[in-house]
């Protein structure tokens, strides 16, 4: 059960339980007023009329906490049950978006296509796959598919993820980007990593790294290691750090993807930032792929 749900229960079993006290303190005064108001001539003082006296008392309230009892299991079922729906209703988008987590809102400012894409909004699903007549010749073997010509800008703008539905230049790159095998390798991993991540509540959006020098970013992509690249780790912030953290250690399937991530997203820097100018590196940093992959890294020894 989510904390608003269970705050919410708690909240309604607490008004229950007032108004059972409220109830039996009526129900015991008006015994009380009864006592000190009835004439002696009827106040009987045989023994079965004392224990009706005693089971008139007690029944009620009885009752009346058996009431209560139940209206409480009854808020608990109901918050439950509400509990049970919002959950099925986010599998049902989740499956509906391969996965991805549903989309969050999306600040009123439109991105262009030649700015740079940096809006705080969700990572959005996959598009869904070309058919495949579309992606290759007819006649042309499955795992030969034709080469793809991607460039900076494009890849770039695939590894941010689209912000939205409307965000087209962004789709059109990711479909592009997704057409390159080893680019496909390396978008579905971060594409993964994110998902999984923004499953714990954990946007790369709200995690603005420190900017690391371009010249450090290409020590790394030359296979330098060490204290000399540690700034890559420009990511502090010790919520985020605690959970990954907890993933990598707890989680084997999150361990294993985050690993794979890594992987390829290194071997995707060392191919492309000798031809990426310094504003290119710039943007590439601050892409959603690229901050997790500067929180996992810290989180793994990567950077020294």
């Amino acid at each position: 059960m989510s904390l608003v749900a269970r705050i919410a229960t708690l909240t309604q079993r607490d008004a229950l339980t007032a108004i059972g006290i409220a109830l039996s303190a009526a129900w015991l005064f008006l015994i009380a007023l009864f006592w000190l108001l009835a004439p002696e001539s009827e106040v009987s003082e045989g023994g079965l009329a004392r224990l009706a006296t005693v089971m008139g008392t007690i029944l009620p309230l009885v009752l009346i906490w058996l009431a209560v009892g139940m209206a409480r299991a009854l808020a608990v079922l109901r918050a439950e049950a509400e509990d049970l729906r919002q959950r099925l209703t986010l599998l049902r988008d989740m499956a509906a978006t391969r996965g991805a987590p549903p989309p969050r809102p999306v600040p009123e400012a439109v991105i262009a296509e030649d700015a740079e894409p940096l809006p705080r909004a969700p990572v959005v699903p996959r598009p869904a796959p070309r058919p495949v007549a579309e992606q290759r010749p007819q006649g042309q073997r499955p795992d030969n598919p034709p080469p793809v010509h991607v460039d900076a800008e494009t890849l770039i703008r695939a590894l941010n993820f689209p912000d939205g539905a409307d965000d087209t230049p962004a789709i059109t790159a990711l479909r592009l980007a997704l057409q390159d095998p080893e680019h496909a390798r390396v978008l579905r991993a971060a594409q993964d990593v994110v998902t999984l991540l923004a499953g714990q509540d954990l946007y790369m959006d709200d995690l603005p790294p420190d900017p690391a020098p371009v010249a450090v970013w290409r020590r790394f992509a030359q296979g330098e290691r060490g204290s000399a690249i540690a700034p890559l780790g420009g990511i502090h912030d010790p919520v985020a750090l605690d959970i990954a953290s907890n993933l990598l250690d707890r989680d084997e399937i999150f361990r294993d993807t985050a690993h794979h991530f890594l992987r390829h997203f290194d071997a995707m820097l060392t191919r492309h930032l000798p031809q990426m100018d310094d504003a290119q590196i710039a943007v590439l940093a601050e892409t959603r792929s690229a901050r997790a992959f500067m929180l996992l890294g810290r989180i793994a020894g990567t950077f020294g």
